[in-house]
């Protein structure tokens, strides 16, 4: 094999008051994908910051190929030819499609802009990919999906030595993840060097050729990935055993919490939808992205606008109320985008988890004014009750792990009453070791008594929780599936081919 394209040797990075990489090794061979693996926290995207520039080691050495580097920004590293795609978009929702792929390298004619250029070379390169988009289309007018591929369609742009992909399928449809992977087998065949970080097995099973494991910013170890089990590679992650990711959840129904009758909403993503939540069981709604699954939810708690149909939350006719007034009802919605919709970033973890009980009481006294104590006491509480790490509740969300980002996300429901509880993507991001923490949660608020309904694209996820499961296409039901006939096999085939529903009271 050739030499390394890439060889990090005792990566330290300090930061006050936390030592987020204590001695870190890694290489990345020419033509491989190399997976860092590891909880939230661990250390993976300080590690892949500092191979990008975007981040400097406060000691350690790292060669490119034979030179030692230290990369002095981004620019500097995909000067050499390496590129990252961020979990957390790096778009300019304001500019179009071509823009953002070209910004800071602008075609020009003399000192103008060469727009034409532009935004010629900008949809041969999307076309190149695989990928449906109009360059000339603003960003902002993107879905989730979309603007991860314009992230990926950025990274490649030009001469590439190594690629980082930070969760790059987490907003991907199944056809969209095939495409990054044919992408891939490709860069991989051009002995461009992969740094892959997901949590998804079964695609580390399909593209990775090693796994580098780190715990608590510390290497822990390499495996190739044809010589080492699941089970294994967890134990290395956490440094225990999880024998049960997901829980047993007793099915206890009782009345209905949530029905919705023949349900269109504006943007028509749901047209003629019905269906319906009781308490004591988990319901899934499972489908591709697109399919209307989370924007048939947000309808019902008044983040969509509703045109035809009846929403009916705990016997009384709630169609069109606001947010506000839904939350009064003990309808809490948990947003899929906990960076935009879910998290104010640059407040603290104490401001965040109180805000859907602000005005409240015992959050608010008589004439408004803010409880302090009994906040910083009720914040403590949830914080240890979800197992937060590290226990620093006035640090800015922004600097936490995207898991503790999520288990923040989490803490906010628990703050009011609630009878109905709906997680969209809950686990988006989360390493196998918080996700099994957030099943349990979700579990325990089912076994209470309370109504919950899980929106994933993960299907092992729905399929594992979920005592019923709704799966959708193309804004309607597909298939209503119950307790034994949850299968991924089932669920699947609902996914590309409609088939007859029958609304099951």
């Amino acid at each position: 094999m050739d030499a390394p394209i890439l060889s990090l040797h005792g990566i330290h990075k300090q930061y006050p008051g936390v030592k987020a990489l204590d001695g870190v090794d890694f290489t990345l061979e020419p033509g491989e994908v190399h997976v860092l693996f590891g909880e939230n926290g661990a250390g993976k995207s300080t590690l892949i910051s500092i191979i990008s520039g975007a981040n400097q080691p406060t000691a350690g050495e790292m060669r490119f190929f034979e030179d030692t580097v230290r990369f002095k920004s981004v620019y500097d590293a995909r000067q050499k030819g390496i590129s990252a795609v961020f979990q957390e978009f790096s778009l300019v929702d304001t500019l179009s499609i071509a823009q953002n792929l070209f910004l800071g390298e602008e075609p020009l004619t003399g000192r103008f802009l060469d727009n034409a250029t532009l935004h010629t070379e900008a949809q041969v390169l999307l076309e190149k990919m695989g990928f449906d988009l109009d360059a000339h289309l603003p960003v902002s007018e993107l879905s989730r999906a979309e603007k991860q591929m314009v992230e990926i369609a950025k990274a490649l742009r030009g001469e590439l030595s190594v690629l980082i992909l930070d969760e790059p399928t987490a907003s991907l449809t199944h056809q969209e993840t095939e495409q990054l992977f044919s992408l891939i087998d490709q860069l991989k065949a051009q002995d461009v060097g992969i740094i892959y970080i997901s949590h998804r097995m079964g695609e580390i099973r399909q593209i990775a050729d090693r796994i580098t494991v780190l715990r608590d910013g510390k290497y822990i170890g390499t495996r190739e990935v044809d010589t080492v089990e699941e089970q294994d590679l967890i134990t290395m992650m956490t440094g225990r055993e999880i024998d049960n990711v997901y829980p047993h959840v007793p099915f206890l129904p009782t009345e209905t919490v949530l029905d919705v009758q023949s349900l269109t909403i504006d943007n028509r993503l749901v047209e003629d939808l019905s269906f319906h939540v009781r308490a004591g069981e988990i319901v899934g709604f499972a489908g591709l992205v697109g399919c209307g699954k989370s924007e048939a939810l947000r309808a019902c708690f008044g983040a969509e606008k509703v045109t035809a149909g009846c929403v009916v939350f705990n016997g009384e006719n709630v169609t069109g109320l606001s947010i506000r007034e839904m939350l009064d009802r003990g309808f809490f919605y948990n947003s899929r985008d906990r960076k935009d919709e879910g998290l104010v970033l640059n407040r603290s973890c104490r401001e965040n988890i109180s805000l859907p009980s602000l005005g409240s009481h015992p959050l608010s006294h008589r004439h408004g004014a803010l409880n302090l104590a009994h906040e910083r006491k009720q914040t403590q509480s949830l914080a240890t009750r979800l197992k937060l790490y590290p226990m620093q509740t006035e640090r800015d969300v922004g600097q936490f792990s995207g898991g503790n980002q999520q288990k923040v996300l989490l803490a906010k429901c628990l703050t009011r009453d609630v009878s109905l509880y709906v997680f969209d993507e809950p686990t988006v991001g989360v390493d196998v070791g918080t996700r099994a923490e957030i099943y349990r949660f979700i579990a325990g608020l089912c076994e209470q008594g309370a109504a919950v309904v899980i929106i994933s694209s993960d299907l092992p996820e729905v399929v594992h929780l979920s005592h019923r499961l709704y799966v959708m296409r193309e804004g309607q039901i597909a298939a209503h599936l119950q307790r034994a006939e949850i299968t991924e096999t089932k669920a699947l085939s609902h996914f590309f081919e409609s088939m007859e529903y029958e609304n099951e009271q």
